[in-house]
Parts: C-alpha cells; structure tokens; sequence
C-alpha cells in the first residue's frame, strides 16, 4: 500500500454544509468539503438554520492562526461553539474555554503547573502499568471494540487519577462525556440539541441533563477537598485562589469540572481511535514503527495532525475587520476549522497522506500559539506515545471486523465504534 490516500472527487462549492451533523458520519465527506473551501472560499458565508445567524469558516491554516493569536479582535467570550446564547446564559455557561485576557490567564494558572511537561511526566510509571492491563484484557479477546475496550478506557483512567476519582467511578465519566459532546447524535444524546426539548437545558453546557449529574458529582468531590491541602486538580481548584484575586464562585467550579471531564477524555479517546484506524489502513507505517518504535515520539505529531478530534472552535469579532481577504462585520461569528488547517496544501506536503516520519509537522490540533492553546497537550501527546510503544510490540496484525461508526457531530471529529480482530505477535 502507498502512502498517498486515493484521489478524491472534487466537491461543488454549493454542495458544502458545515451545519449538517449527518455530514460528518462519513468519514470522507468532511475532507472534501474542507478541500473545496480551502480551494474555492477559504473564509465562506455558511448560512445556519434558524435560530443561528450564520457564519464565517476559516479554513486555511494561516487565517486559523491569525485569529486564533488575536483575541482582541476575535474574542472568545460570547461562546466558542456555533449555538447563539444570550448574555445572561452566557455568564451562566462561562468556563476557561469563554474567557480571554486577564481572568483566561489566572483560570490556567490555576491547574497550568500540573500539565506542564515535566508533571505529567511523572505518570509516565503509572500510564505504562495502566497501558499493560488495559491491552491484557482487550487483546486476550482477539477480537472486540476498540474504542471501548481501549480508546475510552485508557485516558479516562488517567483523567481519574488526576482527579482524585476513584476507579469504579470511570464508567460514569466516559458515559458523561459521550453524553454532553454527543449533544447532536442520537446514540449518545439525552436530549437532542436544537430540539424544543433542548429549551428546558438552555442554562447547562451543551444544554444536556447530563451536566446536572456532573456538576452534582464535582461538588461531592469539592465538599470533601475544601481545606483538605490535597494535591489533585479538585483540591487545587477548591484551595488555590486565582492569581487576579476572583475567586471561584461555585457555578465557576461546576463549568471548571466538567470542562475538565470532558477534555480530558473525548479528545484523546478519538485521537486514539483514529491514529488505530490509520495504522489499520497503512499497514507499512504501522509495520514502520514496530520495527524502529524510536520513530514513535515523533509520529504523535502526525497523528495528532491526522485525527484532529476537534473539528473547531468559534470566535466572534469585537470590529469590523478583515481575514483572508473577507470584510467581517462586528458581532459576527468566525469559525476556526481546525481539522481543515490540519490538511492545508499549502503547509503540508501531500496533507492526505498518513505519515509517521513526516516532518515538520505544525498541526493545529492543539491551537497554534495564542491564549486557548490546548492545556493538556503534554498529557494527550504522552498518553498516545505510550500507548502505541506498548500496543505496537504485541501486534502480528490488527484488521477491521466492521467500518468505524462516527459521532454525528460537526464539533468532535469523533469514532463511536471500531470492531478490530488482532493477531499477537
């Protein structure tokens, strides 16, 4: 098998809709709409049905980092997803994610140290014990679903630990992430975004009941860290004031936790998936990298290029402005599609082909520089890295039994199901 994926038919500009979920369970159809918008309209006028206004979608690597590096211009604090809140819920909903200047600086600050790469390097013992009885039980299977036996098992575990969540507790967080991300696909979602049912949810994140169960989890949590001096990310965030000198208020932890149970699994769970899928697909990068797994370190970065989990993130423009050559008028949303950036033409050398020695590398996976750089980079770029120096080794083969499902998302690049067959070496 070659390196370069098969040529894809060309897409009609008009045939581009970025606000159809059901667009984005193919696993090729978001690709060629990216193409063609990179191609053809790289910042385009996406109408939305109603109630959304629309928006701008920034397709090309250098217009993402231009925006993203600008906050000033391109704020993320009325919402960084494409639902239109109004003011008021906007302050209810606000975590990290919508905040910019001085009160996104003290919020990082907070558990900024505990991601740094020097700290999450001590879990490195820890992630490899964990790796070893997660691959025990799956592989013994000979055949099962990857993402379920491996993928979502294996960060949330970390994730746990982090917290200070004891181990029987991990099923309920993978089951709340699934829950709250996959607000638009049926399998996954309590209460449909977008529906009249959603109304009733319009003060939680992603408007999903499953927040209520979060919020009420963490505060349990909280109540028993306050004053404890415990060194998990809970006890950090009950203990340690903010270095602005605001402290959190208790709808500011509930949105601060469930950030965190959702970013540190979803992501890395898809990221996994899709890296598995890759290797499955090119069979001589993932023989590669069995035979020299010194070439692993830098494949993550390919295969962080290559899953980008996050399809994108919304900013909005504080002015009238210009990018990519589009005159944007203030309060207009602009989104900036990561996964597109990750297979622009112009940065990457043939962007459709999967390569683990490819360099250089400067995916968007994590945002590129600027103020919401993704916080637990080193944590998702060491999870990856140990899994596959572990799983690699025990390979002879691994096969599909079935075609991976996708989340029904336009925001998370997600696998929702992957029967694989394995042969241990």
């Amino acid at each position: 098998m070659t390196l370069t994926s098969p040529a894809r038919k060309p897409l009609p500009l008009d045939a581009v809709d970025l606000t159809d979920h059901d667009n984005f369970t193919d696993g090729e159809l978001p690709w060629r709409m990216f193409d063609t918008l990179r191609r053809e309209d790289p910042v385009h006028w996406q109408p939305e049905p109603a109630p959304g206004s629309g928006f701008w979608a920034v397709t090309r690597h250098a217009d993402i980092v231009r925006a993203g590096r600008d906050p000033e211009t391109f704020t993320s604090t009325e919402f960084t997803n494409l639902e239109e809140v109004d003011a008021e819920h906007r302050e209810i909903r606000r975590s990290l994610l919508e905040t910019d200047g001085p009160r996104h600086r003290a919020l990082r600050r907070l558990l900024q140290q505990r991601f740094t790469p020097r700290a999450v390097a001590t879990y490195e013992v820890f992630l490899r014990g964990l790796t070893a009885r997660t691959l025990d039980a799956a592989l013994a299977k000979g055949s099962f679903d990857f993402v379920r036996e491996i993928a979502a098992d294996f960060p949330i575990n970390v994730l746990a630990r982090m917290l200070g969540v004891p181990e029987h507790d991990t099923r309920r967080l993978i089951d709340w992430g699934s829950r709250l991300i996959g607000n638009t696909d049926p399998d996954y979602a309590d209460v449909l975004l977008g529906t009249e049912a959603s109304e009733r949810y319009r003060d939680l994140p992603f408007r999903s009941p499953a927040a209520l169960e979060v919020f009420a989890y963490g505060r349990e949590l909280a109540a028993r860290r306050k004053g404890a001096g415990g060194g998990d990310l809970v006890s950090r965030l009950v203990n340690q004031p903010p270095s602005d000198g605001v402290p959190l208020s208790s709808r500011d932890f509930d949105n601060y936790f469930l950030l965190l149970v959702v970013a540190g699994n979803e992501t890395t769970r898809h990221a996994i998936t899709h890296t598995v899928l890759a290797l499955i697909d090119h069979p001589d990068q993932r023989e590669r990298l069995r035979r020299n797994p010194s070439l692993i370190p830098g494949a993550v970065e390919e295969f962080l290029r290559w899953s980008s989990p996050v399809h994108h993130f919304r900013r909005t423009a504080t002015r009238d402005t210009e990018l990519g050559g589009r005159r944007i008028s203030r309060g207009e949303k602009v989104v900036l599609w990561f996964s597109s950036g990750n297979r622009d033409e112009t940065v990457f050398d043939a962007p459709h082909r999967f390569d683990v020695t490819r360099t250089p590398n400067d995916h968007l996976t994590f945002g590129k520089g600027g103020p919401h750089f993704c916080l637990g980079s080193s944590l998702a770029r060491l999870e990856l890295r140990v899994l596959f120096e572990e799983l690699l080794p025990r390979l002879s083969d691994i096969r599909r039994t079935s075609e991976p499902r996708y989340v029904r998302s336009n925001f998370v690049n997600g696998v929702k199901e992957l029967g694989v067959e394995v042969t241990l070496a």
